[in-house]
């Protein structure tokens, strides 16, 4: 590999649902269950080579059982870091949102709440949460009903949080639904992001153990929407080096670059436990609100300038 170039995937191990935060110079990733962890966790100080490190999560929250942990954001409120994941609650019998405090991005979190911070029972349970802080300092939590487990509607809805963000307040708003013929039977991984004076709602639709998953955007008008679906495929189709990318972050470098991570399938391997979905990284650009992104890519390109 040619200096100053990368090749994808930059974590070839299995590391699904990523998400990343940023304290000073290194890049914290977390990722759904595996390895006998809870929370994976890498870091990295240029989005490229990465590390591996200890469970973020040692110990789910007294409602909820270990071993169906996915899908962790971490947000830095003050000095401490919140964590938001999901994990099975044999109250409910589905899928339910978490939250975590610790001192340090890498954890240990702990998980001190006698229930979920978000379950809809009725709707099939609630997954896939992602925290936001908007230009106004205001904080808000994106999430998905599980429709999908159990023959129920699936939206995307939208929350206002406290300023601790460990609690949520208002009413939950419904954002998007399923209504597209790629989206197939759900919407999921919510991904706010501001950008230009406008809020950008990144996707992902279709059945994930396949190459008809993919990721999709909406504009909104404010942080709890309206928000317009602008996609009418996938904005990172499968191809012959990555299937089914999916579980995207939004992610802009100190210099202004933007960068996509999501997960995705070796081709011919989807829905294998061996290696798994990979992470990927791939520019974006920006035509005004609309985002282009460089297509799934395994031969070498320029790194980041993080």
């Amino acid at each position: 590999m040619a200096s100053g170039t990368y090749v994808n995937p930059v974590w070839d191990q299995d590391f699904p649902d990523p998400a990343v935060l940023r304290t000073g110079r290194t890049y914290h990733a977390y990722a759904t269950q595996g390895g006998g962890k809870n929370v994976q966790t890498l870091t990295s100080t240029d989005l490229v080579h990465w590390r591996p490190g200890a469970d973020a999560l040692p110990d789910v929250g007294k409602w909820a059982n270990p071993g169906d942990t996915w899908a962790p954001e971490v947000i830095a409120i003050g000095g401490t870091y919140v964590l938001y994941y999901v994990a099975h609650s044999d109250t409910a019998g589905k899928q339910c949102i978490g939250r975590a405090t610790a001192s340090a991005p890498g954890g240990p979190f702990v998980d001190d709440s006698a229930a979920p911070l978000v379950c809809q029972e009725t709707l099939g349970g609630s997954i896939d949460p992602n925290p936001f802080r908007a230009a106004d300092g205001g904080l808000y939590l994106y999430w998905k009903n599980d429709g999908n487990c159990c023959g129920k509607p699936v939206y995307l809805w939208g929350q206002p949080l406290s300023p601790d963000g460990l609690r949520l307040t208002g009413r939950p708003v419904k954002l998007m639904t399923n209504d597209k013929p790629w989206h197939g039977n759900l919407v999921e991984a919510p991904e706010m992001v501001a950008h230009g004076g406008k809020y950008v709602l990144f996707y992902s639709a279709n059945d994930y153990a396949s190459a008809l998953y993919g990721i999709g955007f909406a504009t909104c008008t404010a942080p709890l929407g309206p928000c317009t679906d602008r996609s009418n495929a996938s904005l990172v189709p499968s191809n012959d080096d990555a299937s089914g990318p999916g579980h995207c972050f939004v992610l802009t470098t100190p210099r202004g670059a933007t960068y996509l991570l999501y997960h995705a399938w070796p081709p011919g391997a989807e829905g294998l436990q061996t290696p798994g979905r990979q992470l990927w990284l791939e520019p974006v650009t920006w035509h005004g609100d609309v985002p282009v992104v460089h297509p799934s890519q395994a031969s070498p390109q320029p790194a980041p300038r993080p």
